[in-house]
């Protein structure tokens, strides 16, 4: 892949990830999709150091022991599609990061497992 190797993770994989999730979304489970993102965030021959596939795995347990906060972000999610935004806009994952504590790329991949489990009709 020419040409990524001095971008950044965020502005490479993770874009390919929700390409992949929003076609999976609609022919297989969440579940697929969830899969996807950990094998992604699992190794990288596109950029550089990823989040150990360990962190990800919190954060899939996160989600799947606190549906409190699934349904919460869901709900601020709904909102930002009613208003337009994308739930996975960089304004909207900043934000998740910034309540969470978390990084932008753990954010991102939060954001990921709510949608792909909890709302799957967010955007």
């Amino acid at each position: 892949m020419h040409g990524m190797e001095d971008k950044p993770f965020a502005c490479t994989v993770i874009p390919m990830v929700q390409a992949c999730l929003s076609m999976l979304r609609f022919r297989f489970s969440p579940v697929i999709g969830v899969a996807v993102v950990l094998l992604a965030t699992s190794g990288s021959p596109v950029g550089g150091p990823l989040p150990p596939a360990r962190a990800a795995s919190n954060l899939l347990e996160s989600v799947k022991q606190n549906p409190g906060l699934a349904k919460s972000l869901c709900a601020q999610f709904k909102q930002l599609n009613a208003s337009g935004q994308s739930a996975t806009s960089p304004q909207a994952i900043a934000s998740v990061a910034r309540n969470q504590g978390l990084s932008p790329v753990d954010a991102e991949v939060l954001a990921t497992y709510v949608i792909g489990l909890h709302c799957p009709d967010v955007f």
